[in-house]
């Protein structure tokens, strides 16, 4: 075994012992876990005061249409070498991105974007905050790729909701680990880089609610950017006079919680799937998604293929900081695996700890001083990289390792539906087969009955030309969003919707994440970054 194996499979058992630490107390929110309900509304409560029970939440996937025929019977000879083919390296799929010329290249050359356009409507930190926000109601811990399985059996390692168990755990009490021994209030914070970073082992693991939450150092940054906010947000309140630690802890939790919800709602969401699809569930309601309140699951229509449209987005790399590689711009492949791993590797994986693996994240979002990038649109165009992961990137830290193969069998382990009968079923005009005639060349099909997941990509790019999602795609992420905060009973969009965002914010009235960086104090002005 070579040094680079070791190191690789000494990170992964680390990091599989820890998921085993983690995701049971993630799980299981009891005491100390969930929020508090706001001064003056009855919650039900733990026996110390602070927290309710997430007793009725589902721990299992589900399914919002029932009694529906998959897009293919998975014995069907072939079925598998063609999801492999299709979803291979070099095949339909693959962006074919020029990774020789390099990651800086890659981002500031236009011409090398011709054949995997960017989204002028998306700045480059939606892609993040969208992977935020799967980790944070969604974990998919043991269905097997490829082989059909029971959602309804199928454990789910996060709560169904947009409360940031994947940041807070089972609270101070179940996840003592993640918060700051000198006051409980506060999320323990990392450092020893510029600037800093999650919490983490001496090898390098990351102690924080979810490991996936530090596959590469975008959403580690991100992860980072909570517990600071968090943090902000107890001091503010301390600074108000309130000093007891299980109120203090209990108030930041909640207003943290609810302006990200905020956040989801107001500012990504419509995003994903424009502003009109978002206008229209809130005003007429939903049509498919209907989970009773407070016993929402995540459908696999969602889990499985309509919210891993993120995929299509991924830049093939990014510029981490301005200032963080000696002074210099740090760019790196989002994954490079021909990079050693060493202490500093050169792309931007997860799992290490440097002075330039920080965020700087002008490139990100749009603070007005025209550094920001931007994201790939949804299409059919995979960023290369994603068909090369390394092990540390997916949860399980076993292959395949190609990401477009690991979903397009994703098909296949929940039984999905094909995007033309779900057209069917919604009421929505559907793609036709000479649409997905780059399909035909299998001989099964499936340009009639496509896989769900690719569907929904094909779908944006011919009808929303890659800017948003499309019918399909856009009902399902909508109703799904829209619905679990809708049935959390402790949400603000059920809980209190005529709520107004409270913090700091540029535009009164508003909350916008550049608002939330600059609360926690990672944004460019305070950081130089």
């Amino acid at each position: 075994m070579s040094d680079h194996d070791r190191t690789e499979s000494s990170r992964s058992m680390s990091r599989r012992r820890f998921l085993g630490s983690v995701g049971a107390g993630a799980m299981a929110i009891g005491a100390g876990g969930a929020l508090r309900a706001p001064a003056g509304r009855a919650a039900s409560t733990a026996s110390n005061g602070h927290a309710h029970q997430h007793a009725g939440l589902t721990t299992h996937f589900g399914r919002i249409f029932e009694r529906m025929r998959p897009f293919a019977d998975p014995r069907k000879r072939g079925l598998e070498a063609a999801l492999v083919e299709l979803g291979s390296p070099g095949g339909i799929l693959d962006a074919g991105d020029q990774l020789e010329r390099g990651p800086v290249q890659l981002i500031t050359d236009p011409a090398l974007s011709a054949h995997n356009p960017d989204n002028p409507t998306h700045t480059a930190g939606t892609t993040f905050f969208g992977q935020f926000m799967d980790h944070d109601m969604t974990f998919d811990l043991a269905s097997p790729l490829g082989r059909p399985a029971d959602p309804s059996r199928s454990q789910n390692g996060r709560t169904p909701s947009f409360d940031l168990d994947s940041v807070y755990g089972a609270g101070p009490v179940g996840s003592a680990q993640l918060y700051d021994p000198a006051d409980r209030a506060k999320l323990k914070v990392g450092s020893g880089g510029l600037f800093e970073d999650v919490p983490r082992m001496p090898d390098g693991t990351a102690i924080i609610g979810d490991p996936r939450n530090d596959e590469h150092v975008v959403i580690a940054g991100l992860h980072a950017a909570f517990l600071l906010f968090h943090n902000r947000v107890v001091d503010r309140l301390r600074a108000g006079r309130e000093t007891d630690a299980v109120a203090l802890y209990a108030e930041a939790r909640r207003l943290s919680t609810w302006h990200y919800q905020w956040l989801i709602l107001h500012e990504f969401l419509p995003q994903f799937v424009g502003q009109a699809l978002v206008d229209d569930v809130l005003r007429r309601g939903r049509r498919f998604y209907r989970p009773a309140k407070g016993r929402a699951s995540i459908p696999v229509e969602f889990q499985g293929a309509a919210y891993r449209f993120g995929h299509s987005m991924v830049r093939p790399s990014y510029r981490a900081n301005l200032a963080g590689d000696g002074g210099k711009p740090f760019f790196g492949l989002i994954f490079d695996t021909s990079q050693p791993l060493g202490p500093d590797p050169g792309d931007l994986r997860g799992g290490f700890r440097a002075a330039r693996r920080f965020i700087g994240w002008q490139t990100f979002f749009d603070f007005g001083d025209g550094e920001v990038k931007r994201n790939k649109r949804i299409d059919t165009r995979v960023s290369t990289p994603l068909f090369h992961l390394p092990l540390g990137a997916i949860a399980s830290h076993s292959g395949p390792t190609v990401l477009p193969v690991r979903t397009l069998l994703r098909q296949v382990t929940w039984s999905l539906p094909s995007g033309q009968a779900l057209c069917r079923r919604m009421g929505v005009p559907g793609l036709g087969a000479a649409d997905l005639g780059e399909l035909k060349a299998f001989g099964l099909g499936l340009e009639r009955s496509t896989p769900l997941w690719y569907y929904v990509l094909k779908e944006a790019e011919l009808v929303a030309d890659g800017l948003h999602l499309g019918p399909v795609g856009g009902r399902i992420v909508a109703e799904v969003v829209i619905g679990l905060l809708q049935a959390d009973p402790y949400s603000y969009l059920a809980y209190d919707p005529r709520w107004r965002p409270s913090l700091p914010a540029h535009s009164q009235g508003d909350f916008r994440m550049t608002d939330f960086l600059t609360l926690a104090r990672v944004d460019p002005t305070s950081r130089g970054q």
